[in-house]
This record gives structure tokens, sequence and C-alpha cells, in this order.
């Protein structure tokens, strides 16, 4: 036998590894209609199963994210239709299936029709958003397409009473399930249509499985909804159930009375718009009536202003106003020109002989008063000045000075000593103050306030009670003495 390579030899491990990716590769996902067998669920909360027939069987599992939203619970024998990923569990190298999706087998034929007419109408574009209607804000009157037996349609009518009782509401009887419901709605919407009593269409029933909602799967009724003049809702089963005619109208609901929610107005909401649109029209109209009065009030000046009346009354108001200045002037001037000549008379009078001569003498006077004053100062001046120097020559008497130089001389003798005085009284008071403040943190001072100070025999001053023994001879400083103590017992300590 010839020897391999070295990169040709393969452990377990990578075998496993490089045959699951083959798997995968060639499988990325399978469809696979099968009986379950070897049903287990531990406490991870994954299934694990076998897919098997008469022949052969493969290992699945389904993790525990994905069995959350499976419609049934596995057991033995029931005959499923599951789609999933082949691969293999690489530490035993057992082939398994990893499931995605798993429905009974008879629901599963269902929803692989299901989906093949989905894609197929998806792809016309019939359920494009672009073609979705909003609903009308206050329809005048819903068509309601459902059982008239069901509780769905009193549903309905309980939240449309709440929401806005006023709505029209009529009811279009139908079949909800069974082969001929499906062409029995097409035919219902189309008399709706021809009607054109309708601002809405309601397309409502309550839950069940696939094959009872399979009516609202029908491709013609798809058709029929796409085809409405009007939105069409449809509330069909629960929140998890879809059918082609959810897609196919204008707006799914994932209840009928949730859809009876989405197209009935809150009557409470649309009060309080009201009374806001009511508020905003009364404050624009006011609003608009104080402009409107500004601009009569201003069109009534405008036209007084230019009547041949106002500007009539308007000259002669001027010419009032030009003769009252007019006749102020006038007497201003006159007034000037009188008191001008007032003025002039006194002037001429004041020429007269008999008035230069008393000016004459009047003016005499005034001189004689001013030379009389003058001399009298130049006298005063004089007296001063010799009053001054003969003061200076007493000053100058030898004698007199001599006595002058003497006074100053004991003067200046008597400063040193008393600034010497002075700063001896202030060293005292200092001296007096420092002696006060040692005196207050004297020893002696605190034993004189009725303290003692305990010394042991060597001279050592006693702290504490601890230091001493019964027996012990103490010395005891006080103010005025020393005593000798002796101590007799166990000292009594204090908590401090």
């Amino acid at each position: 036998m010839r020897t391999p390579n070295a990169d040709q030899v393969l452990t377990p491990s990578q075998l496993n590894a490089l045959a699951r990716g083959l798997l995968e590769d060639a499988f990325p996902m399978v469809w696979i209609e099968a009986e379950l067998g070897s049903v287990t669920r531990p406490s991870s909360g994954h299934w694990y199963f076998s897919l098997k027939d008469a022949h052969a069987q493969v290992r699945a599992v389904i993790f525990r994210g994905r069995a959350a939203s499976l419609r049934f619970a596995p057991r033995e024998g029931l005959r499923v239709l599951a789609r999933g990923k082949l691969s293999l569990y690489e530490p035993r190298g057992d082939c398994q299936i990893i499931i995605e999706q798993m429905e009974e087998a008879g629901e599963g034929a269902l929803r692989r029709a299901f989906e093949t007419l989905k894609a197929k109408l998806a792809a016309e574009g019939l359920f494009d958003t672009a073609r979705k209607r909003p609903l009308p804000f206050l329809p005048r009157r819903i068509g309601v397409l459902t059982s008239p037996s069901g509780a769905v349609i009193r549903d309905i009518c309980s939240v449309l009473s709440r929401r806005f009782p006023l709505l029209a509401l009529e009811l279009l009887p139908v079949p909800v399930q069974g082969e001929t419901a499906a062409v029995q709605i097409r035919q219902m919407l189309q008399r709706a249509y021809a009607s054109n009593r309708y601002d809405l269409l309601l397309l409502a029933r309550g839950g069940g499985s696939l094959e009872d909602l399979w009516a609202f799967n029908d491709e013609q009724l798809a058709r029929t909804i796409a085809a409405s003049p009007v939105p069409v809702v449809s509330a069909i089963g629960h929140e998890t159930d879809f059918t082609l005619a959810d897609f196919a109208a204008d707006l799914r609901a994932p209840t009928p009375s949730a859809a009876a929610e989405l197209i009935a107005p809150d009557q409470h909401a649309i009060r309080q718009r009201l009374a806001r649109a009511r508020q905003r029209l009364h404050g624009e109209v006011r609003h608009q009536l104080r402009k409107n009065i500004q601009q009569l009030d201003h069109a009534r000046l405008r036209l007084e202003n230019t009547s041949p009346r106002t500007r009539l009354q308007l000259a002669r108001l001027r010419q009032q106003q030009l003769h009252q200045r007019l006749d102020h002037a006038l007497s201003r001037h006159l007034q000037t020109a009188l008191q001008r000549t007032r003025q002039a008379a006194a002037a001429l009078r004041a020429q007269t002989p008999e008035r230069q001569f008393a000016a004459l003498r009047q003016r005499q006077q005034a001189v004689g008063h001013r030379l009389h004053a003058a001399w009298q100062q130049q006298l005063q001046k004089a007296q001063q000045r010799s009053q001054y120097a003969g003061q200076r020559l007493y000053i100058q008497h030898p004698h007199k000075r001599l006595q002058h130089l003497q006074q100053r001389l004991a003067r200046l003798a008597a400063r040193p000593q008393t600034a010497i005085q002075q700063q001896l009284r202030l060293q005292q008071k200092n001296l007096h103050g420092m002696a006060r403040a040692l005196h207050a943190v004297s020893p002696l001072a605190t034993l004189a306030r009725g303290y003692s100070i305990l010394k042991t025999e060597d001279g050592r001053v006693l702290r504490s009670a601890q230091a001493v023994q019964p027996g012990d001879s103490l010395t005891a400083r006080l103010a005025d003495g020393k005593l000798r103590v002796t101590v007799t017992a166990q000292p009594i300590l204090e908590e401090s």
C-alpha cells in the first residue's frame, strides 16, 4: 500500500467538517414530508425527533427560537411538512436537518399553494404600497361584509357605537367559510361597488385554521378587492393570520375590533379638535373685525379731511390763527415804541442845567469822600508800621534778647526729661500687663484656686492615679506650703 502524503490524511473532525460544508452547500434549503418519530424536548427548549417514512429516516432538530412559532406540538406519528437546512452534527457524524418551518402535512400543502399564489400576485404589482388608498376621515356609510350570526358583527357595532355612534353602518351578509364562500364574497363586493353607496368597505372574520380561512385566499377574490373603487379594510382571523385578501386590501387590521377602531374616528378627539377650531375661528373673526373697524376709522378720517366742509373749517381756523398772530405782533411793536418814547423823554429831561449842576455836585462830594477815606487808610498803615518797628527795636535790645534766649534754653532742656518720663510710664504699663498674663497661666495661680501638685519621693510629678499603690508616700504642693501624704487605699479610677 502506498503511503499518503501528510496533507492528504484527515482527522475525524476534519472529515466531518468537510462533509458538513459539502452538505450545506449542496442542499441549502429542502422541503420534506414525513412522519415524526422519537420526539423529545429536553430542558433546553429545543425539539429533537426523526423524520421517517417506510424505508428511511433522518434526524431533525428545531431550536427553541423557532419552536415558539409552531402552531402545534410535535408528537409521535404526526405527518408533517417541514422546511430546513441539511447539515452534519460533527461530534457524532450524524446527518440532520435543522428545521426552519414545520406544519401538519395537510396544512402544509395549503401553505405552499398560498405562497405560490402570493408570489404570483405580488409580481403583478397587486400588493404594491403605492396603490394603497388612505381611509376617509369620516366615512358617511360603511359596508361590513361578514357573517350575520357571528360575534364579529357585534364586536364591530360595539366599538363603532363607542367611538362614533353617528356613523351609518350596513351589514352585507356573506358566508365566511366553505367552498362557495369566496364566490359569494366576490358577488357581494361587486354589488356594493355598483351601488355607489359606501365610502368604505370592511371585510371581517374571526379566527380559525388555515383551512377555515382558505376562502379569503382565493385569487379572484384578491383581484376583486384590488379593483375596488373605494378603500377596503380586511380583518381576517387573528393577528398572526395572513390571507391574500389582507395583502390586496388598502389596510389590514389584526382583528375585527381593531378594524373598527381604525375606521371610526374618536368622537372625543373630534370634539376637542372642533373646540380648538372654534376657538381659532373666533379669534380670527375678532381679529378681522378689529382690523376692519380700524380700516373704517382711517377711511372716515381721510374722507372727513378731504370734504369741502372740512377744508373750509381748516381755512377759517388758519385765518383766525393769522389774525391772532397779527394782533400780538402789533401789540408788541406798539409797546416797544412807547417804551422807547419814554426813555427818550427821560434822557431829554436829564440834559437840563439844573440836573447837570446837581450831577457835578454829587460827583464832587463822591471825590471828597474817596480822598478822605484814602487819607484815613494811609494814616492807619503808617501807625501799624510804626508799632511794628517799635516792637522789633524792643526785641533787638541786648537785655531783652538775652532774656528771650534763656527762656528758649529752659524749654529745650525740659523736652528730653519729659520724653524719658513718658517712655518709662509706657514701659511700666507694658510690664504690668505681661506680669498679669504670666500670673494667669502660672501653676501658683492654679494652686491658689484650691488645686495641688503631687510628687513622688524621687520628685516626679504624679499625673495618673494608676501610678501609685497603697502605702506610697507623696508630697503635696499647695499655694502657701507643702504637705507629706500617704496613700492608704487602692486608687478609684473615673471614666473619662
